[in-house]
């Protein structure tokens, strides 16, 4: 391996066209990764000379299937799985149709299990086989109108501890990150569909201890530490990135 903290080894992320994952590819790539961004939409163009693009739909198996041979093809291999491809939800228990509750865990959670499973017979040939999944902040605490994505999370949060053991064996570590409210396109159009936009964002900050929402880099470096071979006794670990959400109980400011 080289020098560099990832030289030499090869990272395949999904939802890497933008957000989270996007910020996870530039940094892996540039710590020395071989990166491949699996995505159904096109790569920014000032990224497509350091990132590889392959094209696939983690709601269609055949789809992912092809779309990780692809990837280990250009890349002779995968040693890192990020498994970072999601989409959001709003709602009560009551606003979501069963047709809503199907496509967002066909996405969210089924979506990892496709690609794990896809990915797992390169996994298996790696000496530093890392999956890091994008969980999140809701898995583990209960956060207003988010019924339907914190189900899902909280799936990807027992997926990771049960992935941890049955492949600890095998050299592969699974674990996940959980940010909290991350400043991501997806926030983007929610806060521009609110009735007041600038109130909406003063909530969701004020809500994490920090008093603003995490970056895509921040949860990017996360990943990044928890894909490092320097992290090699770390697995079965779900890391919060939230500004403090999960485990601080701040006061209020004083009034006076």
């Amino acid at each position: 391996m080289s020098d560099r903290e990832f030289g030499g080894l090869r990272a395949l992320v999904t939802g890497g066209a933008s957000g989270i994952g996007l910020a996870a590819a530039r940094l892996l790539a540039g710590r020395g990764a071989a990166v491949a961004c699996l995505d159904p939409r096109p790569l920014p163009e000032q990224d497509r000379e350091l990132l590889y693009s392959v094209k696939g739909d983690v709601t269609d198996d055949a789809s992912v299937r092809a779309a990780v041979d692809d990837a280990a093809g250009r890349l002779d291999g995968i040693d890192i799985l990020v498994n970072n491809a999601g989409i959001g939800a709003q709602g009560t228990v009551e606003d979501n149709d069963d047709d809503e509750w199907r496509r967002v865990m066909d996405v969210n959670v089924l979506g990892m299990v496709r690609v794990a499973r896809a990915a797992l017979p390169y996994l298996r040939r790696s000496g530093h086989a890392a999956v890091v999944n994008t969980c999140s902040i809701a898995a583990t605490a209960g956060l207003p109108r988010r019924v339907l994505y914190s189900a899902t999370k909280g799936a990807v949060l027992s997926l990771t501890l049960a992935m941890a053991a049955d492949h600890v064996g095998e050299g592969i570590r699974v674990n996940c990150v959980n940010p909290g409210t991350a400043d991501t396109p997806w926030i983007g159009r929610l806060l521009d569909a609110a009735g007041d936009p600038a109130a909406e964002r003063a909530a969701l900050e004020a809500r994490q201890p920090t008093g603003r929402l995490v970056t895509a880099e921040e949860a990017a470096a996360a990943i990044a530490y928890l894909a490092s071979p320097l992290a090699g006794a770390t697995t079965g670990t779900a890391l919060a990135v939230d500004g403090g959400m999960q485990g601080l109980r701040p006061r209020p400011p004083s009034s006076s």
